[in-house]
């Protein structure tokens, strides 16, 4: 735990980043071919309405060890059921449902003469037999209901996000509504699981459930993205991908914690208590949640990101912050390379044959012995003027040695200063010259 916890502190400070808006053509891509996937298995396989949706009769008595599916459905064909629909449901008590279609009530009652010879064949009573009988127009007027609640909850949750965020943020949690809506759909119909009005509750849940992760993470945008154009530290789509990665543990939680009770009921629950309400809310809503989930994170975000990515002043802010990363950029570059070649040439100038240095001291000393030789030859009255001279050669030394320095070859070699040696005052006086008396 405390690991995860430390993961989840590094993607809020943005020490680790995951790239979820960058990649947004990876996660377009597999939603393409899900949603693809799920359109034709639509249009191919349709989905199974219950008896809610498309009226019919129900037919549901205790099971035996003699009954077995093809034998009742033959049964119901003899005595003028038609097609039907035979299912065995297993829980606390083992039981055969059996739907039709609707049956005719004259000139003779179907659906009593249809109970009768199943009675009759397993030997059943009227108390052990349960019938239930939804005429079309109920199943109409249940079909017509949920379109409207589900229009309803969707104009509602754009205009509600269109006023408390903007345009914007409302067009991009509609998508991944709708794909979602898709999505859970489309499993219906792949794996033949029946739709009932059940399942429209638990597919409007889903939906506000996924639209309040959308919620967040979209909170978490705009806290991130205020004021970005003017400090100009980064993209909108950075930001974004960084209020995704810091919601990102809080989703993950969220759903864990959401579907594992929903498993549970799924694969438990409806295992012992067998088809019904608990397992057609459990299905649908484990299918939408991890339909959700996805959505909040791979599509609502990067669909906001790219809405926001056209206007304008975006584009000149993210033409802004590419312009700044490319110049520091060449300047880590340039301050590399400057280091490289200093290095070399100190590498270089520690690696310098001594003679050189050698010949610059011995030069220095003989200047300095044959200054040493010359003092004494001169007078006492020379010594203020020969002071005053030596200082000044001694500036003109520290001076040639500088520009010497500063001249310095780039092939890494140490030059030599060359040091013009100390004169004297007699050697600098010029000779001969003591003025002739007349």
């Amino acid at each position: 735990m405390s690991r995860l916890g430390n993961i989840g502190g590094r993607l809020y400070r943005g020490d680790v980043s995951i790239n979820f808006v960058g990649r947004q053509r990876l996660w377009y891509t597999i939603s393409g071919v899900i949603l693809l996937i799920s359109v034709v298995a639509l249009l191919t396989r349709g989905l199974n309405f219950s008896v809610e949706f498309k009226g019919g009769s129900v037919f549901q008595f205790p099971a035996t060890s003699s009954m077995s599916q093809g034998e009742i459905s033959r049964v119901v064909t003899a005595a003028g059921g038609g097609d039907s629909t035979v299912q065995h449901i297993s829980g606390l008590t083992s039981q055969w449902q059996v739907q039709t279609q609707v049956l005719p009530s004259q000139p003779v009652d179907v659906t009593t003469k249809v109970a009768t010879a199943l009675e009759h064949r397993y030997g059943l009573t009227q108390s052990q037999m349960t019938i239930q009988q939804i005429g079309p127009t109920w199943g109409s007027t249940i079909t017509s209901k949920a379109v409207e609640a589900l229009i309803i909850f969707l104009v509602v949750i754009v205009a509600y996000l269109s006023i408390a965020f903007e345009w914007r943020m409302a067009v991009a949690a509609f998508v991944a509504l709708i794909h979602d809506i898709v999505i859970t759909t489309g499993v219906y119909a792949l794996t033949g699981f029946q739709v009932s009005p059940t399942s429209v509750i638990g597919l409007l849940t889903i939906l506000g459930y996924s639209l309040y992760d959308t919620v967040v993470v979209f909170d978490k945008v705009r806290e991130n993205t205020a004021g970005i154009l003017t400090t100009g530290r980064s993209t909108y789509s950075q930001a974004a991908n960084l209020a995704l990665n810091q919601t990102l543990v809080r989703s993950i939680n969220t759903s864990l914690t959401a579907l594992i009770p929903v498993a549970s009921i799924l694969f438990v629950g409806a295992g012992l208590l067998g088809a019904g309400t608990l397992k057609d809310l459990s299905l649908v809503l484990f299918v939408g949640m991890l339909s959700g989930t996805y959505s909040s994170i791979f599509i609502a975000t990067p669909v906001l990101a790219d809405l926001k990515e056209r206007q304008p002043q975006y584009k000149e802010l993210a033409r802004r912050v590419a312009l700044r990363e490319t110049g520091g950029r060449a300047a880590k570059r340039a301050a590399a390379r400057s280091a490289g070649a200093e290095g070399s040439v100190l590498a270089a100038s520690a690696g310098a044959p001594p003679e050189t240095n050698g010949g610059t001291a011995g030069f220095a000393a003989a200047g300095s012995s044959a200054l040493a030789a010359s003092g004494p030859a001169d007078g006492a009255g020379s010594e203020p003027a020969e002071d005053e001279r030596a200082a000044d050669d001694d500036e003109v030394t520290v001076s040639a040695a500088q520009g010497a320095t500063a001249r310095r070859p780039a092939d890494g070699a140490r030059p030599t200063i060359r040091q013009q040696p100390r004169r004297g005052g007699s050697a600098q006086r010029r000779p001969g010259a003591r003025k002739k008396r007349r």
